[in-house]
């Protein structure tokens, strides 16, 4: 356990977060972004850059000729959402390599259905960026993806953490994504707000933790002082359900797998009692009307005191306003904290973002898209890629290049890094991971509509182990 948090210290500082959706950019691993147009980059450099060409194609471990253009699909992860940042990126690899890119930006609110779509027309793109949640455990495991084990060497393994490169494997030992950036989903406070009501006093902002003690004591001061509420367990769908699971778990030490990632543990006594307890507060809602990217916008309003939705995408800019404040709309400030837990050491949810290719049969497009993923996980374009996802490179060098001072000049990227020890297991991996993400969300719907939380936890935790037996 040390060794790993010792190699997460070490990716943080290199400074290498999002969801939800976004982080937001993501702001969380899963919240709704706006679709942008299908951009297509120009390839009319191809001639004149051969030679680079040719020695990108060395470079790729697989070998063989490589298509004159690809496709990639890309969820929003920070500005790899933005079509004008992506463009800039694509048409960087165009110059040197002469492979067109063409684009299309993906939502998560209909993302799914799209790719899945395409897959079953045939039509499935050759590059997607997302996670091991999808490119692994879904597509990767239903026989879509191609393995990108020959694109590792020993040394690429000894450069990226261990923790996403075991996330990016599937059980058999087959690479289905080639990872680029991660970072520690948590939540935030508005600290003006808790100043107000006198309960910034059970905040630790120098460790950006804190207990549930204390978290019950500030909720209980804020309702006091606004009798409104404040924070919403937010249960409209899946978006952002990384911050609802992550709260819940770490109350009071509940699981949400077993360790070897094949079953579902959710009815546990500690999770009865986190949801027990939730619901008997006075200032939180269980909102059937909120996901995670909604919850973001009621919080930056200042409508909500707390967002169980935040990673550090929304940390740096969480007004979407390019302006990187860390304030709400209202001028209020904003901090990050871990979720509570009885320790006030918790374990947070993890986010791993990267490249998949989709197994077309078209071995010319196969090799074009591994020169694309060369190009933007492991070479000295590998700074621009990590910085337009806004979050931590999972690696120290690419190709030379070292990435340790990515965020050097970033006081609030270097600032989140204290939460990077606490990254708990990346659990998204196990079996009917998209079936229980709907049970997870209707379990919270139905406690909030009155169901006894015990049958609750009982059904669903059924419902979603039913879904991994598939």
């Amino acid at each position: 356990m040390k060794k790993l948090l010792a190699m997460l210290l070490i990716g943080a500082m290199t400074i290498s977060t999002v969801a939800c959706g976004g982080s937001d950019a993501p702001a969380a691993e899963e919240t709704p972004a706006e679709t942008g147009a299908a951009q297509e980059a120009p390839a009319e450099t191809a001639e004149e850059e051969a030679p680079a060409a040719e020695e990108a194609a060395t470079e790729t471990e697989a070998g063989g000729d490589a298509a004159s253009a690809i496709t990639l699909w890309t969820y929003p992860i920070g500005k790899w959402g933005d079509e004008a940042t992506v463009k800039g990126l694509t048409d960087a690899f165009t110059a040197q390599t002469g492979i067109a890119v063409n684009v299309e930006f993906l939502a998560y609110a209909d993302g799914d259905d799209k790719v899945n779509t395409a897959i079953t027309a045939g039509q499935a793109p050759d590059v997607i960026m997302e996670g091991p949640e999808r490119l692994v455990a879904n597509w990767g495991a239903n026989g879509y993806m191609v393995d990108l084990s020959d694109m590792l060497d020993d040394t690429d393994k000894s450069e990226i953490q261990a923790a996403p490169l075991t996330a990016c494997t599937a059980p058999g030992g087959e690479i289905y994504e080639y990872p680029l950036v991660m970072t520690a989903h948590c939540m935030a406070v508005n600290l003006d707000a808790f100043k107000e009501a006198g309960a910034d006093q059970y905040l630790d902002l120098e460790t950006h933790t804190w207990t549930t003690d204390d978290f019950i004591k500030a909720v209980e001061a804020l309702y006091a002082h606004y009798n409104d509420t404040v924070a919403a367990v937010y249960c409209a769908g899946q978006g952002g359900d990384q911050g609802t699971r992550a709260l819940v778990n770490n109350l009071y030490g509940g699981s949400y797998t077993d360790a070897d990632h094949t079953a579902y543990t959710w009815n546990s006594p500690e999770n009865v009692k986190a949801l027990e307890q939730l619901k008997s507060m006075d200032g939180i809602a269980f909102d059937a009307s909120l996901a995670g990217g909604d919850e973001i916008v009621k919080f930056y309003q200042g409508i909500l005191k707390m967002a169980f939705c935040w990673n550090i995408a929304q940390q740096l800019d969480p007004n979407s306003a390019g302006t990187g404040s860390g304030l709400t709309v209202t001028g209020q400030e904003i901090e990050f904290m871990s979720f509570p837990s009885q320790t006030g050491e918790s374990q947070l949810q993890g986010g791993i973002w990267g490249f998949g290719i989709f197994d077309n049969g078209d071995a010319a497009r196969i090799e074009a898209s591994k020169q694309f993923i060369k190009y933007m996980a492991d070479s000295a374009a590998t700074v621009d890629a990590v910085k337009a996802a806004n979050y931590f490179a999972v690696r120290s060098t690419a190709e030379g290049t070292d990435l340790t001072g990515i965020w050097a000049d970033n006081e609030i990227m270097n600032e989140y890094q204290v939460l990077m020890p606490q990254l708990g297991d990346y659990y998204q991996v196990t079996p009917g991971w998209a079936g229980q993400r709907t049970a997870w969300w209707t379990m919270l719907q139905q406690i909030g509509s009155g169901m006894d939380v015990t049958e609750a936890l009982t059904q669903y935790e059924g419902e979603a182990n039913a879904a991994a037996a598939e």
